[in-house]
């Protein structure tokens, strides 16, 4: 086996939007269809798991005390996942099954914090099934406020896949500098930034990333449209009829760490697309600039993380 290539597939599909039980399905399948590829690592969009909230804006979603939007709420609370009851738990072993890695948009109505607010998770899963990881978005942006709470430090954390070290963030977490720099401090050289979809996302950060950090980026992306509005979902009438006809045109690609094209922006297609990158580039490429090593200066600027899990109480129990 060689180490320095990593096979990685990226996944750019559409959810059954807001239905957690046939989205899974659909994911899965494209684990499967990965693992028949012998790919390492099988990378999906943002908020994937059910789907983006992409009523809010087309809907007054400030309105207060809307019962539209309350409806949409419980319906996306209903259909959240639920990680420590096992909501991951076919996906974990259609991983193992595939011997393949993961890196999935979720989102989580975390039981630690009450279990009735979501979270914009990123979740990844190694090729035996393990949960590494529970990213949950830092900020959400701007109209995701209304629906989305902020996350906190605890995933901001490295993995080791093959001679790779893989970090990923959530969509415009990718635009903040200090997480950013958090992950090259630990040593990212493989970065995955998964986006709800649209080039107006992936065309110009995924090859400043990569030369800024010198390292392979992978932006995986959703898509989004408006004839992927199930006709049995709840205020179907409004859905459809204030939704545009591509919500999320995809996008994804993949910048080597010179920030040239690996994988140009796929726009407005379903498929798994599949690259081998080799790790020896991110060698040469560190050769005149490694931003956390022999280019850096930790005696002038340092940066502080907070990994600590945030919760509203403190349990201690004699």
């Amino acid at each position: 086996m060689n180490k320095d290539l990593l096979r990685v597939g990226l996944a750019q599909i559409a959810p059954i939007w807001l239905d957690k039980s046939k989205t899974i399905d659909k994911i899965i399948q494209y684990i499967q269809q990965a693992g028949k590829e012998n790919c390492d690592l099988v990378t999906f969009g943002e908020a994937l798991l059910p789907g983006y909230p992409f009523w809010i804006e087309r809907t007054d979603g400030a309105k207060f005390e809307s019962s539209f939007q309350k409806e949409m709420h419980a319906l996306y609370l209903r259909e959240a996942v639920d990680i420590g009851a096992g909501d991951l738990d076919d996906i974990c072993r259609a991983c193992a099954q595939s011997q393949i890695r993961l890196v999935l948009g979720t989102i989580e109505k975390a039981a630690d914090r009450g279990g009735h607010s979501v979270y914009c998770s990123l979740v990844y899963i190694d090729d035996t099934g393990k949960i590494l990881n529970v990213h949950r978005k830092l900020m959400p942006t701007y109209e995701e406020r209304l629906s989305w709470s902020p996350g906190d430090g605890h995933g901001l954390r490295v993995f080791p896949i093959k001679s790779f070290t893989l970090g990923a963030l959530n969509c415009w977490e990718n635009w903040m500098p200090l997480p950013r720099a958090a992950l090259y401090g630990m040593g990212e050289d493989l970065h995955v930034a998964i986006w709800p979809g649209g080039d107006h996302n992936t065309l110009d950060i995924t090859r400043f990333i990569a030369k800024e950090s010198r390292s392979y980026v992978i932006s995986v992306s959703g898509l989004m449209r408006k004839d992927d509005i199930p006709k049995n979902i709840l205020h179907y009438e409004t859905l459809v009829n204030t939704a545009s006809e591509m919500m999320a045109n995809g996008a994804s690609c993949i910048s080597d760490p010179k920030g040239e094209w690996v994988l140009e922006p796929q726009i407005g297609e379903e498929g798994l697309y599949i690259k081998d990158l080799d790790y020896n580039l991110v060698r040469k490429e560190r050769h005149n600039f490694d931003p956390v090593g022999h280019y850096s200066r930790p005696d002038v600027t340092q940066l502080h993380i907070n990994r600590k899990r945030q919760s509203t109480i403190n349990i201690v129990d004699k």
